[in-house]
């Protein structure tokens, strides 16, 4: 994918975020902060994006993202299971509607014995929309542990093409739940 996808889909997802009143958080590892970048770089996008953590080390995904331990230490962080808590943590510390997160191995050496091009991407947000009371669980910006959807990719190029790839599926995922959840809102 280029990185004109990218930037369209990121303008398209701000559009649509300020439209339904809804803010966004970014948790990223392997993009190291092009999500945030790609994201901060679309006019108006200050409405919406509350911020990010480049969670590159374990330590700074455990310490401010919450991600627990164990999961590190039984799947590791190339894991749907770290993506799940990098976002979750990510929503709940930074205080958003949804928020996105990134792990894998970019290259150019395997990590964990996971090959080149193994990837996870999640996105937290609400169980119910956003007009939902933020004490219930799953209600309102980040009230509650709300839910998640973890995608696992098999990506395939350099670094740089695995990470633009990468931000592609996050926006993209994020906007597949935006479109469940106004379908789900509208009925």
């Amino acid at each position: 994918m280029s990185t004109d996808t990218l930037h369209a889909e990121a303008a398209a997802l701000v559009a649509t975020l300020t439209a339904r009143a809804d803010t966004l958080a970014v948790a990223e590892s392997l993009t190291g902060g092009m999500l945030a970048a790609t994201l901060t770089g679309v006019p108006g996008a200050s409405a919406v994006f509350r911020g990010g953590v480049a969670a590159y080390a374990t330590e700074v995904k455990t310490a401010l993202l919450d991600v627990p331990e164990e999961a590190v230490c039984s799947v590791g962080v190339v894991s749907a299971e770290v993506a799940e808590a990098m976002a979750h943590g990510a929503r709940r510390r930074l205080g958003s509607t949804y928020a996105l997160s990134t792990t894998g191995v970019a290259g150019p050496d395997p990590q964990e014995g996971k090959p080149v091009g193994t990837v996870f991407v999640a996105v937290a947000g609400p169980a119910e929309r956003q007009d939902a009371d933020p004490a219930e669980p799953g209600g309102g910006p980040g009230g509650g542990p709300g839910v998640a959807t973890v995608l696992a990719l098999r990506l395939a190029g350099d670094r740089q093409t695995i990470r633009v790839d990468t931000c592609v599926a996050a926006l993209g995922l994020l906007r597949r739940t935006l479109d469940q959840a106004g379908t789900l809102g509208d009925a």
